[in-house]
């Protein structure tokens, strides 16, 4: 399958840049072959969602509602197709892909309703014969740019609402995730969603950035929505400030998780294993570093290495599986970077038979799966401190950290100290330890004896500090990011009446005394 960029329906021609997607589970099985666009394409594509802007917008939103209503039965009605494509191309274990597809009709039968419910207000005016109202308008023309490790289901945090506020979008998805791309796209075509509206440029980071700085400067974007690295979210928050608009920013984490003295261990290990290597660490959810309590520490290591060393890693169709491969062999030399942050001689290695790649002369125990596939050992790292790479550092692999504390204002000001602050969980019996965690934590989301990974569709999610701009993505809230409030006042007196100088003044007695 060849692919290229889709600008007002059509595709866009031949291109001499090529991107061959292929499964991280089997590299010689090629998913795909990508047409690469260049700046001028991504322009391009921003200038026909321009152009279709206006008719899009005056589509009623209880209309444009029934738009997405139909998306979200075509990708139910496609399900297990699209979470196939997904194991595939990504390397994501089948069951997680399954619970990726539905979170976008999950999205789509949240906001289908928002069409009948994009409420302005009637507010009650200081001077007789006056009304005064509230609008939400869309913003205009919004660039997504999103990353593969959920190549469908963030999409969908952006594309749903934003075409349900009457907004057109231009979707940069991850070239390595294409396939993918392909099928969202042609999804929501099929449901209804009008030539122009939704428009999908395949194109490296370089290019996409060039590009958008170009729609930027000619006015054709009003919004930026992304989902990627810290460092590219930086260049991205500085592109779109000098153009004055604030960007929707979803970067990464370094994401605690406090085991307090009277946590349920057999709950919190649960917990921190599939937090710390579902995906193959490859959230930006995903758990950095466990911050346990003294007392349990040696308790809590033991059972999480127990379980580790029995979970399942392997072909991402195969039953039971906790985690696949690494995305991409980018992703991978990634990881290895990271795996050079152990110190053999002040850490402490578990989870497995050996760091790094599985191979022949590297086994796991258990392992089900193409060898020549980008599988990674899981490991847990006992010792790290607040100083360590490995502490301040996301690794987006599966590794993870394991620290003590001994009060719980330290372990609060452990889990701040990396200056990410997307997602964080506390395991404990104790509401106050709970709600004093919560105060303290600096996490735009905190789970309370759940994982850190695992949103649901109608709840805010996104971050602060490193993590993000504090924009919000999912549920009412995601509105702010895809609409402009606008007001109007109607006089209807016949006079001019100037607010603050013409309005009826009542004396009290303020003297009064009983």
């Amino acid at each position: 399958m060849t692919l290229s960029s889709i600008i007002a329906g059509s595709r866009v021609g031949p291109t001499a840049d090529r991107y061959v997607s292929t499964s991280p589970a089997r590299p010689d099985d090629v998913v795909a072959e990508v047409g690469l666009g260049d700046a001028g394409v991504f322009a391009d594509a921003c200038r026909a969602a321009r152009r279709a802007h206006d008719a899009w917008r005056d589509v009623p939103p209880p209309v444009r509602g029934q738009v997405i209503a139909g998306a979200g039965r075509l990708v139910e009605a496609n399900k297990e197709r699209l979470a196939k494509i997904v194991s595939r191309e990504v390397g994501k274990p089948y069951g997680e892909a399954l619970g990726e597809v539905q979170e976008i009709a999950d999205t789509c039968a949240f906001f289908l309703g928002e069409g009948r419910r994009l409420y302005g207000q009637t507010v009650p005016s200081e001077m007789p014969d006056k009304q005064l109202f509230t609008f939400r308008d869309p913003v205009g023309v919004v660039a997504v740019i999103t990353a593969g490790n959920f190549p469908v289901a963030v999409p969908s945090w952006y594309i749903v609402p934003a075409l349900l506020c009457g907004n057109t979008v231009v979707w940069k998805p991850a070239e390595y995730a294409a396939a993918c791309a392909e099928a969202f796209y042609e999804l929501f075509a099929h449901a209804g969603v009008p030539e122009g509206v939704l428009n999908v440029v395949y194109a490296d980071g370089a290019e996409t950035f060039r590009g958008l700085e170009t729609a930027l400067g000619e006015g054709l974007v009003d919004k930026v929505g992304f989902t990627g690295s810290t460092e590219v979210g930086v260049r991205i928050g500085e592109l779109c400030g000098r153009h004055l608009q604030t960007p929707c920013l979803e970067l990464g984490g370094k994401n605690p998780m406090v085991v307090t003295e009277d946590a349920e261990l057999e709950l919190a290990v649960e917990g921190a294993l599939f937090a710390g290597f579902g995906t193959a660490g490859q959230r930006c959810t995903s758990l950095g570093t466990v911050i346990v309590h003294e007392s349990v520490h040696e308790e809590f290591v033991r059972a999480l290495d127990a379980a580790t060393r029995a979970a399942k890693v392997g072909d991402p169709m195969e039953e039971g599986i906790l985690f696949g491969p690494l995305i991409n062999e980018r992703f991978a030399d990634g990881f290895e970077k990271s795996l050079g942050w152990i110190d053999p001689a002040r850490h402490r290695v578990h989870g497995s038979g050996a760091v790094g790649r599985i191979s022949e002369s590297q086994p796991r125990e258990g392992f089900v799966g193409d060898l020549g596939g980008l599988y990674y050992h899981p490991v847990i790292v006992d010792g790290v401190t607040a100083e360590d790479e490995l502490f301040l550092n996301e690794t987006f692999g599966p590794i993870v950290g394991v620290t003590t504390y001994r009060t719980l204002d330290e372990a609060i000001a452990l889990a701040n100290a990396p200056g990410y602050g997307l997602s964080s969980a506390i395991y404990t019996t104790d509401p106050k330890k709970a709600f004093t965690f919560r105060r303290g934590i600096r996490a735009g989301m905190v789970s309370v004896n759940n994982s850190t990974s695992g949103a649901e569709a109608h709840l805010p999610f996104g971050g602060n500090g490193r993590s993000g701009n504090g924009s919000r993505q999912s549920g009412i809230w995601v509105l702010d990011q895809f609409t402009r409030w606008q007001s109007m006042n109607w006089d209807y007196s016949g006079r001019l009446q100037k607010a603050q100088m013409d309005v009826l003044e009542i004396d009290a007695d303020l003297g009064f005394r009983l």
